[in-house]
């Protein structure tokens, strides 16, 4: 489909939903944990945008069976809305693992993979900020760098569950923070999915 010259209300709701991602993880990232209220607060607040998400994902839903026209292929903007709502999936499910488990201390790696998953959206918010101006080819550096993110968080998990193993004695700690490592980078796994799925309109449109 050939983009149109005005402003479009699918791109702008795209950029929209990628910036609400992007919030997401910066609250992810900057949420001080001292006790258990603070963890519910923060678990109800990754619960809003998630929430929010969902919103977002179903309002394009909507517009695109009433639309004749779309500037992009239809199941192009779906797959980029639901791959955008994975990220945010993903970072509510961690959230309420940390309440679940009663988490108020967050470990050096937790630190590690929240601070890679808040990069990855910020690389998919300035990728999607240039699909809705049809800078297409510009996005691809931007692409790059979320795929070299989810690279670092392959290595970062590896690494994570073996000094896990190697220094907790305690099995059900084990087992709560490996859960939450894995939860993690499958976050940095549907960041690099929201770059596949950008690279893949880049392909059909530029």
């Amino acid at each position: 489909m050939i983009f149109t010259a005005k402003k479009d209300v699918f791109l702008d709701k795209l950029s929209t939903i990628a910036e609400n991602v992007k919030q997401a993880a910066k609250y992810f990232v900057d949420f001080k944990i001292k006790d258990e209220k603070d963890l519910q607060e923060f678990a109800k607040k990754m619960k809003e945008y998630e929430t929010r998400g969902d919103t977002f994902v179903h309002e394009i839903t909507v517009a695109l069976n009433k639309a004749f026209i779309t500037p992009l292929e239809r199941e192009d903007i779906l797959a980029l809305a639901i791959r955008l709502d994975d990220v945010l999936d993903g970072l509510e499910q961690a959230a309420s693992r940390f309440e679940m488990y009663e988490i108020t201390k967050a470990d050096e790696s937790m630190v590690k993979f929240a601070q890679h998953i808040y990069d990855s959206t910020e690389e998919v918010e300035k990728s999607t900020n240039l699909l809705v101006r049809r800078k297409l080819m510009e996005m691809r550096p931007h692409l790059i760098k979320i795929n070299d993110i989810e690279s670092v968080c392959d290595d970062l998990l590896r690494k994570s569950i073996k000094d896990l193993f190697h220094n907790e004695k305690d099995p059900i700690k084990i087992i709560q923070f490996k859960e939450i490592y894995e939860i993690l980078e499958n976050v940095s796994d549907s960041c690099e999915d929201v770059a596949d799925t950008l690279e893949v309109i880049i392909m059909r449109n530029a």
